[in-house]
């Protein structure tokens, strides 16, 4: 393939912690015969059938030459620390947002994003399509700090996609927010991802071999050279050639000047659902809550390893590749999504509420309460409480309003980080036996601290049950969790970890009762972190961690986990697959 040089394009930042970019195409592309033929619903076997539907939007591409991709937009304005976290809690990594057709993609799209800002709450943006132009604004922090009137404004166009991001810590924050933007010979295109290539160390060092110039720390901006490098004929090719040498967990959503790509990765691990709203606007979202708020009614998942192509055209449906059995996250269904999302086809709060039954019903104890650690804990509470006939009160009130940074007094307290976001009812807890319902037990040094506050607020005994099995290995798949040496449930049993937490009992939903709850559907989910046994090895000695290395509120030692690469096992177990029938 020829060589391309790098053009440059402009570039302005609004602020120390916001970027807004302009990516213009130069000159029209001749249409491609080999895409038109390929986007014939006979050229390839597709997992639904093809959905037409008048769509219109204006059609331009660039043509230049340099390097494949000329440069991902961002501003390298220096960024403040990452703010604390706060719990010991595995992190989804983002969500992701598409909207075509809608003449206000940009403001539906910020909307969608609200809905999803439990998925990502350090980072933001929003890339817009208008009049052939491709329109950037990035920034770090929720939602609501990055976009406001002025800054919408600024993004019109009938076509969006959105991303919200845990982020890594210090400079680089900023410029590894996406969506990612990036001009290349056929055009420009935008890109947000949900997900982890394991393979990323070994594409990267392929391609910078090969002359690629990297602007990012992001395994997504592999994906972005991979289509720009491609001899495939169209854009749409050259995606699923790009796709078909990613390992790993993707649901990505793609823009051009004239169309809406939605990719999910043969195994399906992380969520995408396709909606429509009564204008007929396309819309696609990580989680259904995203559909609901913006009015768009849910028509189907997009499928593991399909690729839904919107345009003027229509909705068109193709096959990444021949795809084994679906490997979808469970922990989307304890801790991840919101308990109003329908996640692979299942009410999340439903999954929820039985999680809770099962624990009164395998591992009962005699109490006078249940409560939860809020949020993610209560209905897994309530069901517990229903199923027990014992009362759920709120036991723990959670603070909403703590700020991204706090000054701690110079008179060390106790369980700071903790005392921050947990405030316990001394009224609901004194001379009472007590049970208390989470989601999961990471490090445990969180759980401890909670069972203090409880018993210092007068409980008689402290009981935890815990909405997921003993989490034993770290994930690779877009997860942020620590290595497998930080993770309680790899270095202690279950009496172990009750005397390290300090309850009177401690019990985890049992995976086999997990899998036989989630019955004919079991065999599509992804247990590596309860088992070890991964659906996709990593291919590298260390994997790159997805987020920051964060405890209790208080940042940790980046010593621990070497600069944020965390060891992959040694000896992996993976099970064996067949294609679905």
């Amino acid at each position: 393939m020829a060589s391309t040089n790098l053009s440059h394009l402009s570039s302005s930042s609004n602020s120390s912690l916001q970027s807004t970019n302009f990516l213009s195409p130069l000159h029209h592309q001749s249409t491609n015969p080999i895409k038109a033929s390929f986007l014939s619903p006979k050229t390839l076997s597709k997992p639904s059938l093809s959905i037409p539907q008048s769509l219109n939007n204006k059609s331009s591409s660039s043509i230049s030459s340099g390097n494949p991709i000329s440069e991902l937009i961002y501003s390298n304005k220096q960024c403040p620390d990452a703010p604390f976290s706060d719990f010991d809690k595995p992190r989804e990594e983002c969500g992701v947002v598409g909207i075509y057709g809608d003449p206000e993609a940009s403001r539906l799209c910020y909307l969608a994003l609200h809905a999803l800002q439990h998925r990502g709450q350090e980072g933001a943006g929003i890339v817009a399509v208008n009049n052939g132009l491709l329109q950037s604004i990035t920034g770090v922090g929720l939602v609501s700090d990055v976009f406001n009137e002025a800054k919408l404004n600024q993004l019109p166009g009938d076509s969006a996609i959105g991303h919200v991001r845990y982020s890594t810590a210090g400079a680089s924050m900023l410029k590894n927010v996406q969506p990612f933007v990036a001009g290349y010979r056929f055009g420009s295109v935008g890109v947000a991802h949900n997900g982890n290539l394991v393979n990323y160390k070994a594409l990267r060092a392929m391609l910078e071999d090969n002359g690629s110039i990297f602007n990012t720390g992001s395994d997504t901006e592999v994906a972005l050279h991979l289509i720009a490098t491609s001899k495939a004929g169209s854009f749409i090719l050259r995606i699923i050639d790009a796709c078909e040498k990613l390992e790993g967990a993707y649901s990505m959503v793609f823009l051009t000047e004239d169309k809406l790509v939605a990719v999910r990765d043969p195994f399906g691990f992380r969520p995408l659902v396709m909606g429509r709203r009564s204008n007929g606007a396309i819309v696609f979202a990580s989680e259904t809550c995203a559909l609901d708020l913006i009015e768009a009614t849910v028509e189907r998942e997009v499928f593991p390893g399909e690729v839904v192509v919107v345009d003027k055209d229509g909705v068109q449906s193709l096959c990444l590749m021949s795809h084994p059995e679906p490997k979808q996250c469970v922990f989307e269904h304890i801790y991840f999504a919101l308990p109003n999302s329908v996640v692979f086809g299942r009410s999340v709060y439903e999954s929820r509420r039985a999680f809770g039954e099962i624990l009164a019903t395998e591992v009962p104890v005699d109490c006078d309460v249940v409560i939860a650690v809020p949020d993610s804990g209560v209905v897994s509470a309530l069901g517990y409480a229903a199923k027990a006939g014992v009362p759920f009160q709120q036991g723990l009130i959670r603070s909403h309003y703590v700020g991204r940074t706090f000054i701690e007094p110079s008179q060390k307290i106790r369980d700071f980080g903790v005392k921050l976001k947990l405030a316990p009812v001394r009224a609901v807890l004194e001379g009472k036996r007590v049970v208390v319902v989470d989601d999961s037990i990471v490090r445990g040094t969180t759980s401890s601290k909670i069972v203090r506050l409880i018993r210092e607020a007068g409980a008689k005994e402290v009981h935890m049950r815990i909405a997921s099995p003993p989490i034993i290995g770290s994930c690779y798949y877009g997860v942020d969790t620590p290595s497998s040496e930080e993770l309680i449930s790899n270095r202690m049993n279950v009496e172990e970890i009750r005397e390290f937490i300090g309850s009177d009992s401690l019990a985890f939903l049992p995976l086999d009762s997990l899998r036989k709850l989630l019955g004919n559907d079991s065999m599509n989910f992804c247990y590596a972190c309860f088992s070890g046994k991964y659906p996709v090895q990593p291919r590298e000695i260390k994997v790159k961690r997805v987020g920051d290395f964060l405890d209790d509120g208080l940042n940790g030692s980046l010593d621990s986990i070497d600069g944020g690469w965390v060891q992959a096992p040694r000896i992996q177990k993976v099970e064996n697959f067949t294609r679905k029938r």
